[in-house]
């Protein structure tokens, strides 16, 4: 929350190297911990940081690149997720039979590495030109944006062109909404826009990814070693690295909906294989090893189709006055409901301690996908191709989501980066 309120004043580069200073601080809380409530103040206090990594990255993304672009940049943070879920399978796998005070204190100094290769990264980054506009700095707008340009070919009539674009959405949008603040999330059009991306984060978590994440548990039902678990999952990490790369090539060509909503159904019959895995009363060997690659590819799926897909999704519903507060009220909605309800109910499902249904919680899961595909069929907008302008156009006409991606905007054209570009003009030129 605190980061919306901070890149309102100071940008995103500045917020997200704020973020990373306090990071750096806080890692060496867990690593001198002596006793677990120290450890865990420490490991509450990091979530600070990672609240701003999770989503000004988003909405950084989202304003530094062309439409035809667009989704490729968005879809990267979900790539940058799996980059690190891939590193951290690495150290668990190296660290998994050290005993000592080391095993854990390492892997946290490890932490240590990240921060200021990226913090100058994101120094050296030009801010977004969105930000610019919406602070009054026209001046400082054009310099940022002619910074993130191709280095030729881009003239300073085209550069006109896009800041007249951009100071068009601004004006349209300042005119149909009351202000910039987390409540105004929930006025008017905007409780429309909240509610696609609260529902589309949720629809990650609830569609039956959270069985995706806990293959090991399977693969360990099966006999296997700890460390091979944890290979395992390894290579889970690069075979989702995979899935989102090959997202890139499908995602511009069938459009955001009909991906999601396809890789939603797959997993849902993966989920009703999986659920038939635990139907034995009697486990063997072979239905746990078929229950974790059955849910080994239900991670594959999703980070094939929702996974990228929804950082695109919540990065183009909201307006761009509203975006980072959207993402960040939305996301912590995603993180609340991963909290109370997700975690545990999905390891109290698993945990012979506790309900012990195995792979019948699969079923469960198919149950709370279903419902969420029928959302998405009825209620979430194609906004491939559309320039933000009209998107505020569609939504403040309360255009519904079924013909979202057939309704034509004269005045706006298809959202090409080429007509953009002459729309501008003819702006600029009135």
């Amino acid at each position: 929350m605190f980061a919306g309120i901070l890149s309102d004043r100071f940008g995103y580069r500045w917020t997200l190297i704020l973020g990373l200073i306090v990071l750096t601080g806080l890692i060496f809380i867990p690593f001198y911990a002596h006793t677990l409530t120290t450890f865990l103040v420490g490991n509450l206090l990091m979530g600070i940081p990672w609240g701003v990594f999770q989503t000004m990255t988003t909405a950084y993304a989202a304003e530094v690149c062309p439409v035809p672009l667009r989704h490729y940049l968005t879809c990267f943070v979900n790539l940058c997720w799996i980059i690190g879920q891939f590193i951290k399978a690495g150290v668990l796998v190296g660290f998994v039979d050290r005993k000592d005070e080391w095993g854990y204190k390492i892997p946290f100094a490890i932490q240590w590495v990240w921060p200021i290769p990226i913090a100058i990264g994101i120094y050296l980054a030009p801010e977004s030109p969105w930000w610019y506009i919406r602070s009054g700095k026209k001046a400082e707008a054009e310099v940022s944006l002619k910074r993130l340009a191709r280095s030729s070919g881009f003239s300073q009539r085209d550069a006109d062109a896009a800041m007249a674009l951009m100071l068009y959405t601004d004006e349209m949008e300042k005119q149909v909404q009351s202000g910039t603040r987390y409540r105004d999330c929930f006025k008017g059009v905007n409780l429309r826009r909240t509610e696609i991306v609260c529902m589309t984060w949720l629809a990650q978590t609830m569609s039956g990814t959270a069985l995706g994440g806990l293959s090991a548990f399977f693969y360990e039902q099966a006999g296997i070693s700890d460390r091979d678990a944890f290979k395992l999952s390894w290579g889970q990490s690069a075979l989702g690295a995979l899935g989102t790369i090959a997202s890139w090539f499908v995602l511009n060509k069938i459009g955001r909906k009909t991906l999601m909503f396809s890789g939603m159904c797959v997993i849902f019959v993966l989920l009703i294989i999986t659920g038939c895995m635990g139907i034995p009363k009697e486990q063997t060997t072979a239905t746990s090893w078929a229950a974790g690659t059955m849910v080994l590819l239900i991670s594959a799926t999703a980070d094939f189709s929702i996974g990228p897909i929804v950082y695109t999704i919540v990065s183009e519903i909201p307006s761009t006055r509203l975006r980072a507060k959207s993402i960040i009220l939305s996301r912590n909605v995603y993180n609340a409901i991963n909290v109370a309800f997700v975690n545990i109910v999905s390891f109290r499902q698993l945990s012979p301690l506790a309900w012990d249904w195995g792979a019948k919680a699969a079923f469960f899961w198919a149950g709370t996908n279903l419902l969420f595909n029928a959302w998405i069929w009825f209620r979430m907008p194609e906004t491939k191709g559309r320039t933000y302008a009209e998107l505020d156009i569609l939504f403040t006409n309360k255009v519904p989501a079924r013909k979202f991606a057939k309704t034509k905007i004269e005045t706006l054209g298809d959202g090409t980066e080429e007509v953009q570009k002459e729309q501008a003009e003819r702006i600029a030129h009135a």
